[in-house]
């Protein structure tokens, strides 16, 4: 069975518009962070505890995003969310922001790799954070 992505829903809100009424640039970040906290409390990785305890540090270490038409203020947007690799000591996310009609408005990727509080080094995923991610993980692209 092939994994449905976690999906995650908001609306473009007049703070989220730019000058012309369009999703400012910098705001898709904020709602792909929103969509990967809302994927972790989901697979039982809430962030809010994580970081209290310093448990599991996920820092980013690298963001990427490509806006293929508007996002328009009052407009409901669909953010689809799937782990793309898994590796020793890191994880990377794919975000897709579809429109209403389910077109392809952006899509966005971020790296997170698990750090040691001491003394901050990359260190491999945790068992658990691992388990939870893999039922999310994509399955290979065809071409």
């Amino acid at each position: 069975m092939i994994p449905r992505p976690f999906e995650y829903r908001f609306t473009v809100q007049l703070h989220d518009t730019d000058a012309a009424g369009r999703l400012f640039f910098a705001h898709l970040f904020r709602h792909a962070h929103d969509a990967y906290e809302a994927l972790m409390r989901e697979i039982g990785q809430p962030l809010p505890p994580m970081i209290a305890a310093q448990t599991l540090l996920l820092p980013l270490t690298h963001a990427e995003a490509d806006y293929l038409q508007p996002m328009q203020h009052g407009e409901r947007i669909c953010v689809e969310v799937e782990v793309l690799e898994l590796r020793q000591r890191a994880f990377s996310l794919g975000y897709r922001f579809l429109d209403a009609a389910g077109r392809l408005a952006a899509r966005a990727r971020t790296v997170h790799v698990q750090i040691a509080l001491e003394p901050g080094s990359a260190r491999s995923l945790a068992p658990e954070l691992r388990a939870a991610l893999e039922p999310h993980l994509a399955a290979a692209p065809t071409e």
